[in-house]
């Protein structure tokens, strides 16, 4: 989901500085754009003085993370307060103002406010406290159909979606900037974090400190098993590997290795070598998870499991990262769905019933959360919207990549490697911004980018993502509609979806998008 409402943010925000007319931006236009789009952001929108969410309506009457928020919350999730955090120390690092690093340090200080006494984050915080928090689960939260994830207040940190991990992230390049000790309680807390909730075999829960309290729909709750759903894994091993880079710690390498080999254990033996979203932690068994990801394999999973493991062969140059990535990408070949089921690229199932390799599909029928329900089977139509059936793998493509490492000798792969280096690289000057570009295109932009910026200080961008308010509990009858393959059910249903006619409001992820093109202009003159 979150993917989504990036795409979309960045989406509206390009529509509307492409129609501008085109001319070099000076540098003193560039800077004087950034200053006051910043001073809006912190001046007049944040919460707390440095707390985000994801967009605003502009008299502030409502205003959204992935969910509605209410103005008393801070949100976690990219592109909310980490992120905007982490653009604020990429502005400091491309004009030394000031003003950007003591933006960064109050979005710091809010963070540190939010966190979890286990030393986590949870998807949001409520500075009202948590009777105000409880009262938005029991309504916004309780009523999002399709975001289980949001329908149970489990008063723990989850790794989910790199909420987690991008503050943690911020915190230690913050610190890394002026070695400021005062962020290093929060550091340390954040690494126990890590490491304290790390299964002996190496994998990580979804949440933490444990709980088990939300079974749902005859399952059992999936937030402790072992997850490698958006990138749990990889984003706690690239964290541990900053950390060791700034504070040179022994005790994270032991995670680091345990963490890699838990992709080793995980991959299914022959005939399916594949990887599963979720595992059981003790007996490491696939597991399902929210009620549309099933017991089952997934391509998408497993795709992104060999390129961890390309990672890994270059971290260490040991072969046995590389040993087993044959198979898998056989067995990917061997699920390939036939040609009529392809549509826009996307050749793989989801999901591969385990034991018989036949792909599952995932359905709803109802019209909210009180009678709605998902469901999985062999048939390929009228599937569910918001979370594909299908995906579409570049399996040449790993394949290639695959032989160019198998082909390159390991004191060779492990050069610049930041577990082999005697010498650690500093952290990198950038985050957000990306230096990629350049050329004239990128002046273009930029004095597109100045002449959008409006009078108050902020970017207009249509909401093309919107929700229905809370209205109570949904009946237990479903109502009237065909709600199959719609991101929203009825009238009670708080799930974001896509506006017929988009607001047009402030949003986060523009901010960040036009100030990162900014930032990009100004280190492209650096250069």
């Amino acid at each position: 989901m979150i993917k989504v409402l990036r795409s979309a943010f960045t989406a509206a925000a390009v529509l509307l500085v492409s129609t501008a007319p085109a001319q070099a931006a000076p540098r003193e236009e560039i800077l004087e754009t950034m200053k006051k789009a910043t001073r809006f952001m912190v001046e007049e929108v944040a919460t707390g003085e440095g707390g985000y969410v994801w967009s605003y309506l502009p008299d502030m009457s409502r205003r959204w993370g992935e969910l509605e928020a209410y103005p008393s919350m801070v949100w976690v999730q990219p592109p909310g307060t980490p992120t905007m955090g982490h653009l604020f120390l990429d502005a400091y690092h491309a004009t030394k103002d000031e003003y950007y690093y003591n933006a960064a340090e109050k979005t710091a200080a809010v963070l540190i406010a939010g966190q979890h006494p286990s030393g986590g984050w949870n998807y949001f915080f409520d500075l009202a406290g948590e009777p105000s928090t409880q009262r938005w689960y029991d309504t916004v939260g309780k009523n999002a159909w399709r975001l289980e994830e949001f329908q149970h207040n489990w008063g723990n940190a989850t790794f989910d979606d790199a909420g987690t991990s991008e503050a943690m992230q911020f915190l230690l390049r913050l610190y890394a900037e002026k070695r400021d000790p005062k962020y290093l309680p929060a550091l340390e807390r954040a690494r126990d974090f890590v490491l304290e909730s790390q299964y002996p075999i190496g994998g990580w829960p979804q949440r933490y400190p444990l709980r088990h309290d939300f079974a749902k729909n005859g399952k059992p709750d999936y937030s402790s098993f072992i997850t490698f759903n958006d990138d749990v894994a990889g984003e706690n091993i690239k964290f541990l590997l900053m950390y060791d880079r700034v504070l040179n710690d022994e005790r994270v390498k032991d995670a680091i290795y345990r963490a890699m080999n838990a992709f080793l254990v995980t991959q299914q033996g022959a005939p399916q070598p594949g990887w599963a979203l979720q595992y059981t932690p003790i007996d490491l068994q696939p597991a399902g998870a929210r009620s549309y990801e099933p017991k089952a394999l997934a391509t998408h999973t497993t795709a992104a499991n060999i390129r961890q493991l390309f990672d890994f062969y270059q971290l260490t140059g040991d072969t046995k990262f590389l040993a087993r990535i044959p198979e898998a990408l056989d067995w990917l070949e061997s699920v390939r769905l036939p040609a009529d089921l392809v549509k826009d690229g996307r050749a793989y199932p989801t999901f591969v019933e385990i034991g018989t390799n036949r792909p599952l599909f995932i359905h709803r029928r109802g019209s909210n959360v009180v009678n709605g329900e998902y469901y999985a089977d062999y048939d390929p139509s009228d599937t569910i919207g918001h979370y594909s059936s299908f995906r579409s793998i570049d399996v040449a493509g790993l394949r290639e990549e695959y032989e160019r490492l198998k082909a390159t000798p390991p004191e060779e792969v492990v050069k610049g490697s930041a577990l082999k280096s005697e010498a650690p690289a500093p952290l990198p000057r950038y985050f957000v911004a990306d230096m990629s570009g350049g050329g004239q295109e990128g002046s273009r932009e930029a004095d597109q980018i100045i002449a959008a910026l409006n009078r108050q200080g902020w970017w207009p961008t249509p909401l093309e993502t919107t929700s229905n308010p809370y209205r109570g509990s949904g009946a237990l009858d479903a109502q009237p509609g065909d709600y199959r393959r719609t991101h929203v059910g009825d009238a009670t249903d708080t799930s974001p979806y896509a506006a017929d006619t988009p607001a047009v409001g402030i949003s986060t992820s523009s901010y960040i998008e036009n100030m990162a093109a900014l930032i990009a202009e100004l280190e492209k003159e650096r250069r």
